[in-house]
């Protein structure tokens, strides 16, 4: 079995006495498209936090592609590889659709001192690639701040992606969309990673889009991974339903097989 492109081993984390991460372990392998669910205060965020370089844990070990990465600040994560978006959208509103890439695609190329001297003229080419992967293109000179919420999420994606990341990682990525939305933005999200070879680690909330576009699913609660599996076994997973998820997972799974 080949290494794990990601892993995070042992992560603890505390707040005033409260155990926000209590020794959480997890293995994603390359390719991979991975759901991190669980119910409010079960460490969701704190654990995102955490391998995104937001927060740096009392004890443990990060590493991506074999090389440690506990407690590098995001940018440091930036330039290794890794991508990441928010649950509330990270754009700059009153630029173009098309500056908010070339912004990125400055930072890549570590020429973000540019962006006061023909910033306007930088990667214009690459960046109209990364909005037409996300369905932008047409879009290329409204200002971020006028597109739906839906376009803003694609348009956060493209700059992410502008960074050419190998590992993408998620925050509620449908976070605010109504839900028909949600499940065609997680399948498009889906087809570019797959496109992209990138391997992805998400949270999310809505069952119905876990089950639509996991390979496997972790499932976090009181700062421990509880257990983890492909998407049937958690769907099925009677400690998962009764304890942590109620009624929602199978619902979700009948809807998502009613909706194919």
């Amino acid at each position: 079995m080949s290494e794990p492109v990601f892993s995070a081993t042992g992560l603890h984390k505390r707040f005033d006495g409260v155990r926000a991460a209590d020794g959480v372990n997890l293995e994603v392998a390359a390719g991979e498209f991975r759901a991190i669910i669980g119910p409010n205060g079960a460490g969701k965020s704190t654990f995102f936090n955490m391998i995104t370089g937001f927060i740096i844990p009392d004890r443990g070990t990060i590493t991506f592609e074999g090389k440690p990465i506990t407690g590098e600040p995001p940018y440091r994560l930036f330039h290794r590889g890794i991508s990441r978006t928010f649950q509330i959208t990270n754009i700059l509103a009153d630029l173009t659709v098309l500056e908010n890439v070339q912004v990125a695609l400055l930072s890549k190329h570590r020429r973000l001192m540019d962006v006061f001297r023909r910033a306007s003229a930088a990667y214009v080419e690459e960046s109209l690639s990364l909005l037409d992967i996300v369905g932008l293109a047409a879009l290329e000179r409204v200002k971020a701040g006028t597109l739906s919420h839906g376009d803003q999420k694609k348009l956060e994606l493209a700059v992410a992606l502008a960074n050419r990341p190998r590992l993408l990682l998620l925050d509620e990525p449908t976070a605010g969309m109504a839900a028909r939305e949600r499940i065609e933005s997680i399948h498009a999200v889906h087809r570019i990673a797959r496109k992209l070879g990138l391997t992805v680690i998400f949270t999310e909330h809505d069952m119905q889009v876990v089950f639509a576009v996991a390979d496997r699913i972790s499932v976090l609660h009181q700062g421990r991974i509880l257990t983890e599996g492909r998407p049937e076994e958690i769907r099925n997973s009677q400690a998962v339903q009764e304890i942590y998820l109620g009624e929602d997972t199978g619902a979700a799974a009948a809807d998502y097989e009613a909706s194919k």
